[in-house]
């Protein structure tokens, strides 16, 4: 392995784990040309996956990419890394179990949305944005308005209406 600070390929591993899920490996590794530590991950990737892209252009599925951009929506939001894995790993689960070689980029795309939508709502927007190509604010507005009229419809009727904040309401109940 090439040491990412001096470009040497002479390090030795100090620890190994495997993840949670068993779907990869983590090694410590140190440069023994300048005592540099870095880490290393080892994952299967599936064989002969094909990503067809929207232009028509095909490339072999990498699920770095997928992770790099996950981990994009996700920056600075309250999400681990071993859940950013996850997720990657379903949809790579997913993706090996389809009988057809090739899947379109725009299948992955709604499988890493839906699931993102599932554990953060911003990180959903996000990567939205990005997959979605939007073009201003309005695309932003619509998007957030059609999860809200989604997550109210999906919300069980409680007959009480919304309690307002205590942060918005005065001692007397008004707002100011």
């Amino acid at each position: 392995m090439r040491c990412p600070k001096c470009g040497t390929t002479d390090d030795k591993v100090i620890e190994t784990r495997v993840s949670r899920e068993g779907d990869a490996i983590r090694r410590r590794r140190l440069c023994l040309n300048c005592n540099f530590r870095f880490t290393t991950y080892e994952t299967v990737i599936p064989a002969d996956i094909c990503v067809v892209k929207r232009d028509g252009r095909r490339e072999e599925f990498q699920p770095n990419k997928l992770r790099d951009g996950i981990r994009m929506a996700c920056w600075k939001r309250s999400i681990d890394e071993a859940t950013i894995d996850s997720v990657v790993a379903d949809i790579t689960t997913r993706l090996s179990l389809m009988p057809q070689g090739e899947v379109e980029s725009q299948y992955i795309g709604e499988l890493a949305m839906k699931l993102l939508k599932k554990i953060d709502e911003v990180a959903y927007v996000r990567f939205a944005s990005v997959y979605r190509h939007f073009q201003d604010a309005d695309a932003f507005i619509d998007e957030v308005q059609s999860m809200q009229a989604e997550n109210e419809a999906t919300e069980p009727e409680s007959g009480h209406p919304k309690e307002e904040p205590a942060s918005k309401a005065g001692q007397n109940g008004k707002t100011a």
